[in-house]
Parts: C-alpha cells; sequence; structure tokens
C-alpha cells in the first residue's frame, strides 16, 4: 500500500476532506486528533496491517509520516 492510500484511510477515518493531511502534518495541527482519534488509529492498524500499537507508541508520533513509517 503507498503512503497516499495510507493518507487517504487515516483521512477516512479522521473524516477529513481529501488531501487534508499530508506526511510533514504534525499531530498537534489535526483538530479531530484526540484520545478517540488514537483509538481509531490503534484499531484501524490491527484490521489493515496486523500491527499492535500502544497508547505509548502513540504519544511517540509527532507527525502523519510517523504513523504511516508504523504501518509499512
Amino acid at each position: 500500500m503507498t503512503n497516499t492510500e495510507k493518507i487517504a484511510l487515516l483521512e477516512d477515518m479522521l473524516e477529513l476532506e481529501s488531501g487534508d493531511l499530508k506526511e510533514e502534518t504534525t499531530l498537534k495541527e489535526i483538530p479531530v486528533w484526540d484520545s478517540m482519534a488514537a483509538l481509531s488509529l490503534i484499531v484501524l492498524c490491527d484490521e489493515q496491517f496486523g500491527k499492535k500499537l500502544s497508547g505509548e507508541q502513540i504519544v511517540k508520533f509527532k507527525t502523519v509520516k510517523d504513523i504511516l513509517d508504523f504501518m509499512e
């Protein structure tokens, strides 16, 4: 899966418009980034990529690129 496709998954999960997120977007810039978004990300990574993501890992993420790198 390409980074563009992964970003589209994130935008869908966060109910954002296509093109709202870029690799360099910081999580602090995303208005809907909160604890519920983090839980949704855990589910997304598990269901789509078979990867277990913890809250401790999420707090280390600073940008969308950090999330994309984890998804690989």
